[in-house]
């Protein structure tokens, strides 16, 4: 059996109604999206036409935010006064986005603008006080933050004291304080009306925009669409609205340094969607940010010099890059570091890059369900880092019981940033997984399953229906479909490094589906299974003209024992588990050979009984085979005595009795009639001297020699074979040691030469049961 990495989530089961069965009809929704819809909270007619048929003309009114009118006055006044006005920004997709389109605007308007994005390694998040004094020394005489300023107490009082107005954008978690700005936009300021909460930090600035520009600038949607899907907020309501417009706008952009940054991220304009923005421009984007100034990416968004727009893309590119190797490396590093003991992840590497930790954490939050701090250490002592955490578990409130043991913290449910003393990194592992018991806190990720679908149910119509929904993003997600009781029939790892995994499905009516697992090429062996069930996204392979039906993998678990084919050697370099295994020899020459290759406790199984007592009372997982037992019955009777649920067969055959054979007649004369011509002969050195004139194979002429010992025929002292003289005849049946042969190559042969699905078949049938 294989466990699920995900605790699914699987839909309720309810019957819709028969008004809303009507409009998915009158609206052509095709009824198997219907659920997809009511679970969405598209439950009525208008909520359905709105949902299918965004329009700018639904966008809220700008001046709903508190202060709205207010911070509009004050720039207009700063305009017309040639008062010098710095847009102060974040240094990620979304800040990058917001700088853009505050600093285009307010140039439109005739401002003198300049702008500043603070480098994360110098200044940090937010408004720093040192850059504040510095940009004011120079002349600045309103400052006007995007992306976040709710935080930025000191800074801000640092500016009124010098005459400097601070006008606040931000739509991060707004603390019970809030600074002494001159006016705070934020969509969920307590003091406002403003009816959507969830925009990303461009979609505040892009309000004001169009307040200050007294209509909607679809210029500027292309940016919006970047930064809102990049940031990953609610893609619903006015979000959707603005994401939907701004990736049309995106596929005829006129921005120079976007169409540039398209091209080198590979993709075709016209393919343009959500997951272009959130798995290739917005890591571009970002990346810039978690390695060096990001500066050079809003000169990006903004240019129009075609030379200068081409060398910041191709920059922003190699960058990427640059940040994709250093996440799989630190990753590397950092899962080589995980305690499977620990309820929590803490993980400390010396002079980790500071800038992807939390991708890092991310990626080994996904691999172990736990809760995860990644910190690097640094000379001056400082362990300084990200956490990312699960729905059930609130990082943040974990964190925030244990402030005393870090000298900077920081974040909310799910993501933190902190820095403590590296001296007490222990300390904080210690604490946090006693909290976690404390409190009874589980890991784990949810998975929501959007429905449970028959093999048959997959079409390219029903694929391209989808699309009714996109765009996806989080609160719209792209729906995960579960299909039961399904077979493998075909798998193959891909990719560079084999990192990547290709399937075949097949259910119990031959209806088919091809597959691609991203990043499963490791778990390629667990595909040999039957009654699978996987859960995953489906999408459409076009390739050479063709259009065909595929799962995007995001999971699977197996119900039923898992039989693994190790017998070829380039899978027996695969036996350090984790899980409590059971190494099993049927030789105790054999298990003394493969102790020291497997560095594990090896069984050997010579009694039935014997072996009972060993196994009393203890549990394991899983058992590996590791050689061929005399009787196949044996390995159904001591799979008996174990409760397993993964078998690996190794069926290691050392003397090679399958290939050679039993002897024949013609080979046992031979043999006789030489001993009749060499009264003694050394076999220690002279074997195979023997072996080369008789034509025999030497591991055969060695069971020859046993058996004709065992009848009499010949005595061996100190390596030295002696004929007896008048020896009893005796048939070749008469020794035990050759009927145990008989048996072995009846073993041998169906084990080491039976295909895989035959072995699980007879695996399958109780000893009991078999005729």
């Amino acid at each position: 059996m294989k466990q699920a990495s995900f605790q699914w989530q699987l839909p309720k089961k309810q019957e819709l109604p028969e008004t809303f069965i009507q409009t998915l009809k009158e609206k052509n929704i095709p009824l198997p999206l219907g659920s997809l819809f009511w679970n969405r909270q598209l439950q009525t007619p208008e909520a359905v036409e709105a949902f299918l048929s965004p329009s700018l003309d639904t966008l809220h009114d700008p001046f709903l935010f508190f202060e709205m009118d207010k911070a509009v006055e004050r720039i207009q006044q700063a305009i017309m006064e040639g008062e010098r006005i710095l847009v102060y920004g974040d240094y990620d997709a979304d800040g990058i986005t917001s700088t853009t389109i505050m600093k285009e605007t307010l140039e439109l308007l005739g401002a003198d603008v300049e702008f500043y994005l603070p480098n994360r390694f110098t200044d940090g998040y937010g408004p720093n006080q040192a850059v504040y004094e510095r940009k004011i020394a120079e002349g600045i005489q309103l400052i006007v933050t995007v992306d976040n300023g709710v935080s930025g107490h000191e800074a801000i009082n640092y500016a009124n004291e010098q005459g400097v107005d601070v006008i606040v954008t931000d739509h991060h978690e707004m603390p019970q304080d809030l600074p002494e700005a001159y006016a705070i936009i934020h969509p969920r300021h307590p003091a406002g009306e403003y009816p959507f909460g969830e925009l990303a930090g461009v979609g505040v600035a892009f309000k004001v925009a169009c307040a200050l520009l007294e209509e909607v600038p679809v210029e500027f949607l292309d940016l919006v669409a970047i930064g809102t899907i990049a940031d990953m907020v609610s893609l619903t309501d006015e979000n959707r609205v603005l994401v939907t417009f701004g990736l049309q706008t995106m596929k005829q952009t006129e921005r120079i340094g976007l169409a540039k940054l398209i091209d080198v991220s590979g993709i075709q304009p016209e393919g343009l969607n959500e997951t272009s923005i959130g798995f290739s421009i917005g890591p571009r984007l970002n990346a810039i940010g978690r390695l060096e100034d990001p500066n050079p990416a809003v000169h990006l968004m903004s240019t129009f010099d075609e030379e200068e727009a081409q060398t910041l893309a191709e920059k922003l590119d190699r960058i990427n890059t640059r940040r994709k190797d250093l996440v799989e490396v630190i990753t590397e590093e950092a899962m080589a570091m995980v305690r499977p003991d620990d309820r929590i992840n803490v993980i400390a590497g010396e002079n980790w890059h500071e800038g992807i930790l939390g991708i890092v954490a991310g990626r080994i939050l996904r691999a172990t369900g736990k809760p995860t701090l990644v910190l690097t250490i640094k000379e001056d002592g400082l362990a300084k880092g990200s956490g990312r955490s699960t729905e059930s578990v609130n990082l943040f409130e974990m964190l925030d019981s244990m402030r005393e043991w870090m000298t900077s913290f920081g974040g909310h449910h799910a993501a933190v940033g902190l820095s403590l003393e590296a001296a007490n990194v222990a300390i904080l592992q210690e604490k946090l997984n006693a909290y976690m018991l404390e409190h009874d806190l589980t890991s784990g990720i949810d998975l929501a399953i959007d429905a449970i679908l028959p093999l048959a149910a997959v079409s390219l119509e029903f694929i391209d229906s989808l699309q009714l929904l996109a765009p996806f993003g989080m609160d719209n997600p792209l729906p995960n479909f579960l299909f039961e009781k399904v077979s493998v029939t075909s798998s193959r790892t891909v990719g560079s490094d084999n990192q990547h995994l290709k399937f075949s499905l097949i259910d119990e009516t031959n209806q088919q589906l091809d597959g691609i697992g991203f990043g499963f090429g490791s778990e390629s062996l667990e595909f040999q299974s039957d009654e699978l069930s996987v859960v995953g996204q489906l999408s459409i392979n076009e390739w050479n003209g063709k259009r065909i039906p595929q799962l995007m993998l995001e999971d699977y678990q197996i119900n039923a024992l898992q039989v693994f084919d190790y017998r070829p050697k380039r899978n027996q370099h695969l036996l350090n588990f984790e899980e409590k295994t059971l190494f099993i020899c049927f030789s105790e020459h054999n298990a003394k050979q493969w102790a020291k290759k497997v560095a594990q406790p090896i069984v050997t199984v010579t009694q039935l009984e014997t072996f009972q007592e060993q196994v009393a009372g203890k549990s394991y997982q899983q058992v590996v085979f590791i050689d061929c037992p005399i009787e196949l019955s044996w390995l159904k009777k001591v799979l008996a005595c174990i409760d397993v649920s993964r078998v690996y067969m190794m069926c290691v055959a050392e003397d090679d009795a399958y290939l050679d054979g039993i002897g024949s007649r013609e080979q046992y004369a031979k043999f006789f009639k030489f001993i009749a011509s060499q009264p003694q002969v050394d076999v220690r050195y002279k074997l195979s001297m023997v072996a080369q004139y008789l034509q025999i194979p030497k591991k055969l002429l060695v069971f020859m020699i046993q058996v004709f010992t065992e009848l009499g025929f010949v005595t061996v002292v100190d390596g030295v074979m002696r004929k007896v003289e008048n020896p009893t005849n005796h048939p070749l049946m008469d020794s035990v040691l050759y009927q145990q042969r008989l048996q072995k190559i009846k073993t041998e042969e169906f084990l080491l030469l039976s295909d895989l699905s035959t072995l699980k078949d007879w695996l399958a049938v109780p000893l009991n049961e078999e005729n």
